[in-house]
C-alpha cells in the first residue's frame, strides 16, 4: 500500500473537497497537525468500535466450529466407530488444503473487497460445519473436515489484513489483541454451550453431537449473512467515518507503508528470510495451540475421572477465561516492538513448560498449569502478528500474511498427529505424557525462534526486501 492521491471520482476525492483537518494539514495551516492528530484518534476509535466486536464474533464462531470436535470426541468416536488415529487425522486434515489457500484467499479478498469475501466464506463455513451432524462414517468425517478447512482458509488471514488497512501500527497490536480474544472466548463460552448441547442426546432420536454440530454451524451461517452489510472495504469507503476521518485514517496507514523504508514486492512475501523465520515460529505456535485445544476436554475429564459433559465443560472453560484476561493485558501493555517480541516469546515458553508439567501434576495443579498454557498460546499471537505487518506492505503484505498462516496451518495438522505418534512410540495412550511433551518441546523451540528475531531497524530490512 503506497500513498497516492485518490482519483477524481473516488470517495476520497469527493470527500476531500470539504475536508478541513485533512486539507488544512496538507496546506501547513497553524495547528493543522494537532487537528489532524485529533481527527485520526477519533477515526481509530470509531473503527475499533465498529470493526472489532464483529471481528471477534466471527472469530468466536470460526474457532468454535473448527474445535468443537474436541468436546464431542468421546461420544462421537463411540457412536461412529472412529478410532483414535482417524480422529487425530480428521482433526488435522482440516489444515491440509487450508494451509495452501491462505495466501491466494487474501489476494482474492484484496481484489473483491472485505464485504463480499468475508460474508461469503462465513456463510460457507457455517453450512459445511453444520454438515458434520451427518458425518457418521470415517469417510464422511474426513471429507467434511477437509472441506471445512477449504472454506475457512481465507477468514483468519483476511482479518489480519483487514486490521492492517484500517489501523496504523501503534494501535494495531491492541486491536489484534482484542480480535484474538475471540479464540479464548470461543472456548470459554463454547465449552459450556457445547456441553449443554451434548445433553440433548436422544432428542428426536439424534445423539448429542448431532445437535452440537448442527446448531453451532447454522449459527455461524446466520451471522455470516450479516457480514455482507457490515464491513467496508477500506477507510476511504467506510460509511461509519466522516469525510475528514476517511482521508486522515487512510493517509495515516498508507503513509506508514510508503515511509517505512519497506519497498516490498509480491515475491518478498515468499523469499525474504525473516518471513520464513516468522513462518517457522508461527508453525510452532499453532502446534502448541491445537495440541491443546483438541485434547483439553479429554485431559480434564481424565483428571476429574469423568466423561466429557456439562460438568467437565465448565472446568475446561476456566483456563480459557484466564487467557481472556491475560490476552487483553499483554496486548494492551505491549506497546513497543521489542516488548511485543520478547513477551510473545516468553508467553510461548511458559506455555510449553507448563504443558509438559501438567502431565505430572495433581488435578488442581494441572488445571493451574493449563491456565498458563491457555494464556501463553493465545496471548502470544497478537503480539507475534505485529511483526509481519511491520515488515511488508500492499500485495506483499496480503500474500505474506497468508504464507505465514499457511505454515501455522501445517502446525495445526501436525499437532494432533504428533501427539498420537509419540504416544504410540512410547506406549502412553492412557496418560498421553509423551504426546504432551512432544507438543511442549515444539512450543519451547518456537519461543527461541521468536526471541532471535530483531527489529527492522536493527537488520536493515530495506536491503533485505529491495
Amino acid at each position: 500500500m503506497t500513498a497516492s492521491s485518490p482519483s477524481p471520482g473516488s470517495p476520497a476525492a469527493k470527500s476531500g473537497t470539504s475536508g478541513t483537518a485533512a486539507s488544512g494539514a496538507r496546506s501547513g495551516a497553524p495547528g493543522a497537525s494537532a487537528a489532524r492528530e485529533a481527527t485520526l484518534n477519533i477515526a481509530v476509535r470509531k473503527a475499533r468500535r465498529r470493526l472489532v466486536p464483529f471481528m471477534m464474533l466471527l472469530y468466536v464462531l470460526a474457532f468454535l466450529d473448527r474445535s468443537n470436535i474436541g468436546y464431542a470426541q468421546q461420544e462421537y468416536m463411540l457412536d461412529t466407530g472412529i478410532g483414535e488415529a482417524t480422529f487425530a487425522l480428521g482433526a488435522g486434515i482440516f489444515f491440509v488444503l487450508y494451509a495452501f489457500l491462505g495466501a491466494p484467499a487474501n489476494l482474492m479478498m484484496r481484489k473483491i473487497g472485505a464485504q463480499k469475501w468475508i460474508g461469503s466464506i462465513a456463510v460457507a463455513w457455517g453450512l459445511v460445519s453444520a454438515c458434520m451432524a451427518f458425518a457418521d462414517t470415517p469417510a464422511k468425517f474426513l471429507t467434511i473436515r477437509l472441506l471445512l478447512g477449504v472454506v475457512e482458509a481465507g477468514f483468519f488471514p483476511g482479518m489480519i489484513y483487514l486490521s492492517s488497512i484500517f489501523f496504523p501500527a501503534k494501535p494495531r497490536a491492541y486491536v489484534m489483541g482484542l480480535f484474538y480474544l475471540g479464540a479464548p472466548l470461543a472456548l470459554a463460552l463454547g465449552s459450556p454451550l457445547s456441553g449443554a448441547l451434548l445433553q440433548m442426546h436422544g432428542f428426536l432420536g439424534f445423539p448429542g453431537w448431532f445437535w452440537m454440530f448442527l446448531i453451532e454451524g447454522l449459527l455461524a451461517a446466520v451471522v455470516g449473512c450479516l457480514a455482507f452489510f457490515y464491513f467496508d472495504d477500506g477507510p476511504r469507503s467506510a460509511k461509519f467515518l466522516t469525510p475528514d476521518e476517511r482521508i486522515v485514517l487512510a493517509e495515516a496507514v498508507e503513509g506508514e507503508d510508503s515511509g517505512s523504508g519497506v519497498k516490498s514486492t509480491l515475491k518478498d512475501a515468499f523469499t525474504n528470510a525473516r518471513v520464513w523465520t516468522l513462518a517457522m515460529a508461527y508453525f510452532a505456535i499453532q502446534v502448541a495451540v491445537y495440541g491443546v485445544v483438541f485434547y483439553i476436554p479429554t485431559q480434564v475429564a481424565r483428571l476429574l475421572g469423568e466423561s466429557v459433559g456439562f460438568k467437565v465443560s465448565l472446568v475446561v472453560a476456566i483456563p480459557w477465561v484466564v487467557s481472556l484476561i491475560g490476552t487483553w493485558w499483554f496486548s494492551k501493555n505491549a506497546t513497543t516492538p521489542d516488548r511485543q517480541r520478547i513477551w510473545s516469546a516468553g508467553l510461548l515458553l511458559a506455555a510449553g513448560l507448563s504443558l509438559g508439567l501438567s502431565a505430572h501434576a495433581s488435578p488442581i495443579l494441572a488445571i493451574a498449569a493449563l491456565c498458563i498454557v491457555a494464556t501463553g498460546v493465545i496471548a502470544c499471537q497478537p503480539l507475534f502478528w505485529t511483526m509481519p505487518t511491520n515488515l511488508l506492505a500492499g500485495a506483499a503484505l496480503a500474500a505474506g500474511i497468508g504464507f505465514i498462516n499457511t505454515w501455522g496451518a501445517v502446525g495445526g495438522f501436525v499437532a494432533p498427529n504428533l501427539r498420537v505418534w509419540f504416544n504410540e512410540i512410547f506406549d502412553t495412550h492412557q496418560s498421553s505424557v509423551a504426546g504432551l511433551w512432544a507438543v511442549a518441546a515444539v512450543a519451547i523451540l518456537g519461543s527461541f525462534i521468536i526471541v532471535a528475531l530483531k527489529n527492522r531497524k536493527d537488520v536493515g530490512i530495506e536491503s533485505d526486501v529491495a
